[in-house]
């Protein structure tokens, strides 16, 4: 696969399964009781951790196979599984129950720290989840690890900046144009995570 090839592709599937702006209000939330400062250092933080745990996949993904007895095929199979049930739920309009529960994830960062919510439920799940996590090995092991650590880099530092800037970006934007994002990237999505089952049952079967 050519790189520039790969590296659109490796930023659009990580993209759609992060979307920022579906997480926006996510983001807003939590934050709603912080300073600006505070609010800059819960997002630098979360996209470090994110992008710590997608290095460790992408460049360790071999040796997990190994480990595990994981092959391949079985990889991209459940890996589009996944992909596919989380891009119909976007494309539905919700939150698919896969990656995060933005309920739970509420309740249970009420009363944590700024550390803790930055790591949880912003880096895991909400970031770099199961979704993001079979994405990354999936990519990985089809292309050259750097060239899905750099798309993801790049995607987490424009994320930052829709982060901090969450709270102007919905008024400008407002929920219908924010929910026809949500569902493009759902239909995005979901037709990568077809083409992971596709190559998976190809590679298994020896189609």
């Amino acid at each position: 696969m050519h790189l520039v090839q790969a590296f659109l592709l490796s930023f659009t599937a990580f993209f759609a399964i992060m979307n920022p702006f579906a997480n926006l209000p996510m983001f807003v939330s939590l934050t709603a009781d912080n300073s600006r400062k505070e609010i800059n250092a819960i997002a630098r933080l979360a996209f470090i951790v994110a992008t710590v745990i997608v290095v460790l996949f992408a460049f360790l993904g071999n040796y997990i196979f190994t480990i595990f007895g994981i092959n391949l095929a079985a990889l991209r199979i459940m890996g589009g599984i996944i992909l596919g049930l989380i891009g119909y739920y976007m494309i539905q309009g919700n939150v698919s129950p896969i990656q995060h529960d933005p309920e739970k994830s509420v309740k249970d960062s009420v009363n944590s720290s700024n550390t803790n919510v930055a790591i949880s439920p912003l880096a895991m799940p909400i970031l770099a989840g199961p979704g993001t996590i079979a994405t990354t090995m999936n990519l990985a092991s089809g292309t050259n690890p750097f060239i899905v650590v750099a798309a993801f880099v790049v995607l987490a530092v424009i994320a930052y900046f829709i982060f901090i800037y969450g709270e102007q970006i919905m008024d400008k934007l407002g929920n219908n144009i924010m929910n026809v994002i949500t569902k493009l990237m759902g239909l995005i999505l979901a037709t990568i995570g077809v083409k992971m089952l596709i190559v998976g049952v190809q590679a298994a079967f020896h189609l």
